[in-house]
C-alpha cells in the first residue's frame, strides 16, 4: 500500500486537446507527489503544446526508453512515436489517429508486464481511429479483447453519481437485439462486484432504467420490461444483488433519484451520458470496469474546435487521474482484506433429550 503507483498517461489525437489538458493538469505540483506518471507519445508534440500553455515551461520532464526508469517527481515521456509524424493542431488526420493509437499500444504493452499500475486516456476521434484499422468502437471495447476479459462497461462515474452503460458504443438501431435478460444480469453482476472491489461500496444500491418511454408503461409502449428487464432484475435479487427498477429515465434524473443509489445502469449510450454529462461535465470520468487492469479517461472527447488556443478546462482528466489512484488504491485493500478468508461453516446447535425426574 505504500508503493508509489506509476500510472500512464496516453496523448491521444496529437491534434486535440489532449496534450492541453495532460499539460494543465500535471503542472499542479501536488499531481507528482501523488503518482509517477508515465505520459506515452512524443516529447516532440510535448514541447510545442508546452509553449502555448501559460506558466508551464518550467515543468520537470524526463524523456524514458523503458517504463522501468521513470522517476519520481517528473513528467516522464517516452516516445511512442515517431518524431517525423505531423502535427496539424485542431484538424482530425491520420497521423493524429496513428499517433494516438501507437502510444496507446505501447501503454497497453507495459500494463500487461505489470511495469505500469493503471492508464488514463487522452481522447482521439472514432472515426479517424478506424480509418487507421482500429477496428473498435472505443477504449474499453480494445482493452476487452486486449486483457481477454469476458466483458467490460463503460461506467461514468464522479463523487455523487455512476451510470454504467449496458450497450457500450453500439448504435442504436441495434439496441433492442442486445438487450436481453442474461446480458443484464451479467452486467448487473460486474456492476456489483466493480462497486464493492473499485470503490468501497458495502450492499451496493443499483437502480436500472427502462427502455421505452415510461419504461413501457406496462407493456402499452414497449414489452422489454416485462419480457427482459424485470425477470434481470428478479434474477438478481435471488444472487443478493440490490437493484430496483426498471425506472423510467426522464422522471429518474429529474427528481434525483440517482442519489439513493450507489449506481444506474443505462440501457444505451445517450440515455446515460447525456444526463450524466448534464450533471457532471467538469469533473466526468469514464471507467472501464470489469477489467483486470484500471483504465480512466476524461468524459469529454476531442474538442478539435478549441484545441491549441489554451482554453480547454483540465478538470475531466485531473479528476480521471485521481480517479484511477482511488481504484487502485482501493483494489489494494479489497484484495489484502479478502485474501485468505475464514472458511464458513456452519454448526448445529446441541441436541438435549427430554429427561424425566423421578417422582
Amino acid at each position: 500500500m505504500d508503493k508509489k503507483i506509476v500510472l500512464g498517461i496516453t496523448q491521444g489525437d496529437t491534434n486535440s486537446i489532449g496534450y492541453e489538458v495532460i499539460i494543465k493538469a500535471l503542472a499542479d505540483v501536488r499531481m507528482l507527489d501523488s503518482c509517477i506518471p508515465i505520459l506515452y507519445g512524443s516529447s516532440r508534440f510535448f514541447g510545442i503544446y508546452r509553449k502555448l500553455v501559460p506558466e508551464t515551461e518550467q515543468l520537470a520532464t524526463n524523456i524514458i526508453n523503458s517504463a522501468k526508469d521513470a522517476r519520481p517527481k517528473r513528467i516522464n515521456i517516452i516516445n511512442a512515436v515517431p518524431d517525423n509524424m505531423a502535427i496539424e493542431i485542431g484538424q482530425p488526420t491520420s497521423d493524429g489517429a496513428k499517433a494516438a493509437v501507437m502510444a496507446l499500444e505501447a501503454a497497453v504493452n507495459d500494463l500487461k508486464a505489470g511495469d505500469i499500475d493503471a492508464l488514463v486516456t487522452a481522447p482521439f476521434n472514432k472515426h479517424t481511429a478506424n480509418d487507421v484499422n482500429f477496428n473498435y468502437p472505443g477504449h474499453t471495447e480494445y482493452l476487452t479483447k486486449q486483457f481477454n476479459s469476458k466483458d467490460g462497461m463503460l461506467l461514468l462515474c464522479n463523487d455523487h453519481i455512476k451510470v454504467g452503460i449496458l450497450t457500450n458504443h453500439l448504435p442504436i438501431s441495434k439496441v433492442t437485439q442486445a438487450i436481453s435478460k442474461d446480458r443484464i444480469v451479467e452486467k448487473l453482476r460486474l456492476m456489483n462486484q466493480t462497486l464493492i472491489r473499485d470503490f468501497g461500496a458495502i450492499r451496493p444500491k443499483i437502480a436500472v432504467l427502462g427502455l421505452n418511454p415510461h419504461a413501457g408503461d406496462s407493456g402499452t409502449l414497449g414489452s422489454e420490461e416485462i419480457e427482459q428487464i424485470i425477470p434481470a432484475i428478479e434474477a438478481a435479487h435471488t444472487e443478493g444483488i440490490l437493484a430496483f427498477g426498471p425506472y423510467a429515465p426522464d422522471g429518474f434524473f429529474s427528481t434525483n433519484l440517482q442519489n439513493k443509489f450507489d449506481a444506474v445502469l443505462a440501457m444505451y449510450h445517450d440515455q446515460g451520458l447525456i444526463p450524466f454529462k448534464a450533471l457532471a461535465f467538469d469533473d466526468g470520468v469514464n471507467f472501464s470496469a470489469g477489467l483486470p487492469i484500471v483504465r480512466t479517461s476524461p468524459d469529454h472527447g476531442t474538442a478539435f474546435d478549441i484545441a491549441g488556443k489554451g482554453v480547454a478546462h483540465p478538470g475531466p482528466m485531473i479528476a480521471a487521474i485521481y480517479r484511477a489512484l482511488d481504484i487502485v488504491n482501493n483494489r489494494r485493500r479489497y484484495d489484502e482484506m479478502s485474501k485468505n478468508p475464514l472458511e464458513i461453516k456452519h454448526f448445529e446447535g446441541p441436541r438435549y433429550e427430554k429427561t424425566i425426574m423421578p417422582e
